[in-house]
């Protein structure tokens, strides 16, 4: 079995730790959209932070994706 260099291993690293980063403030806006969507009315600013959240949580998405998918390609090449 091949060892990974030192630079690739420690940037596999820090990718694991952006993603984890990212899971934990995705699993805080998603806690605190349940907490909007349970009430039966919204006032005005609570809407916006509704949609605020979601676009939020689409963009940890996305960025969590790219990471993941970056990691996968480079343990393939690796």
């Amino acid at each position: 079995m091949q060892a990974e260099p030192l630079g690739a291993k420690t940037e596999s690293l820090q990718a694991d730790e952006e993603i984890h980063n990212l899971a934990v403030q995705h699993h805080q806006l998603e806690d605190r959209l349940h907490e909007l969507t349970a009430k039966h009315y919204l006032s005005e600013p609570e809407q916006v932070e509704e949609v605020t959240l979601k676009k939020k949580k689409l963009q940890l998405k996305d960025r969590m994706e790219v990471l993941m998918r970056r990691r996968r390609q480079d343990q393939a090449h690796g």
